[in-house]
């Protein structure tokens, strides 16, 4: 895989292992959005394409930077991605933050403000269509119903006081 990986510089070569793809037996771990993903079958020692790694993975979201599964990408944060855009690589600072009028958000440069507008995250929406911050409380919301100073709380299916006791 390293021969291969240094022949396609221009993409990330990710080899997963098992029926879910929960290994990953090999990580080119190159800087682009470029990717080749593999399955490797141990039985018939052969390589498969994956199409779609969230449907391989039973997963709603894969993140492209560390491949790790989980079901909700506009919570996920790791290291390899852009808090603010959900670009790979992260994006680099400028002198000035970027405002967004649509969603009350501030991004990194003008590249990472024009690629929250332009990148598709789960359900294909944008980064400013599924996360704002609130104009009032300045909260970052994710679902349609918020109320200002009342977060919500999984177990309860709504939003509630602070410091409520659910359980």
């Amino acid at each position: 895989m390293i021969r291969f990986q240094e022949h396609f510089k221009e993409y990330r070569i990710v080899v997963f292992g098992g029926s879910n793809c929960e290994d990953i037996y090999f990580d080119g771990q190159v800087k682009s959005e470029k990717r080749i993903n593999l399955v490797y079958d141990a039985v018939q020692r052969h390589f498969h394409v994956i199409n779609s790694l969230t449907g391989s993975m039973a997963k709603n979201y894969k993140c492209k930077g560390c491949n790790k599964r989980c079901e909700r990408g506009t919570t996920h944060k790791c290291g390899e991605t852009c808090s603010e855009c959900r670009s790979v690589p992260p994006c680099t600072f400028s002198e000035e933050r970027v405002p967004c009028e649509s969603c009350n958000r501030n991004f990194r440069s003008r590249s990472c403000f024009e690629k929250h507008k332009r990148n598709k995250l789960e359900g294909n929406k944008t980064g400013c269509e599924k996360v704002r911050n609130c104009p009032v409380c300045k909260a970052c919301v994710t679902r349609k119903k918020h109320e200002c100073f009342k977060p919500y709380c999984p177990k309860c299916n709504k939003n509630m006081e602070i410091n409520h006791l659910c359980y």
